[in-house]
């Protein structure tokens, strides 16, 4: 039910799913165009080492180095002594530097696609959502993230800063 009054604030009615909570890990494959995108109840070490654990079944012939950033569930110990048994590399980015981090990109596709301004009624429903999302770009992965104008570059970093975008970031 949607309804506004003058002089009173604007509300929607939501069939929000509570308490209900998934957080997604996810890995761009650069060598292979491919993403890949894992739903857990929450984001913690083991969680991150059952990622590391697929991503070494997947590719386990080939180096694998990821590019992670600070999060706490990355500088666990035993997500570390993961790294080493499971014999993946780790290249870390400095600190604050959102741009230069793969999977950011992802994160702000998946949103602008699946979730702003949508509300599903469970976790189950957005894990599908997210699914099918994963599902469209590694049907045509090049296309879908560099050869459609207003996507172009959806899946890569940036490797110079564009004056005009920066005069925004900064309010004088």
């Amino acid at each position: 039910m949607v309804g506004q009054f003058p002089g009173e604030r604007f509300w929607v009615s939501s069939s929000s799913p509570g308490r209900e909570k998934v957080s997604f890990y996810g890995v761009y494959v650069y060598n292979y165009a491919k993403v890949k995108i894992f739903p857990y109840l929450k984001a913690d070490q083991f969680n991150t080492i059952d990622v590391l654990k697929h991503l070494r079944t997947e590719f386990s012939e080939r180096d694998i180095t990821l590019i992670w950033d600070g999060a706490p569930n990355h500088r666990a110990q035993a997500v570390k002594d993961a790294l080493a048994v499971l014999q993946i590399n780790l290249q870390p980015l400095p600190a604050y530097s959102p741009d230069f981090m793969p999977v950011e990109h992802l994160w702000q596709w998946l949103r602008e696609d699946v979730t702003y301004h949508t509300c599903y009624q469970s976790s189950t429903e957005l894990i599908e959502r997210v699914h099918l999302f994963e599902q469209d770009i590694n049907s045509n992965p090049f296309e879908i993230s560099v050869g459609v104008a207003r996507r172009r570059h959806r899946l890569w970093v940036k490797n110079h800063l564009d004056p005009d975008e920066e005069k925004l970031r900064v309010s004088t």
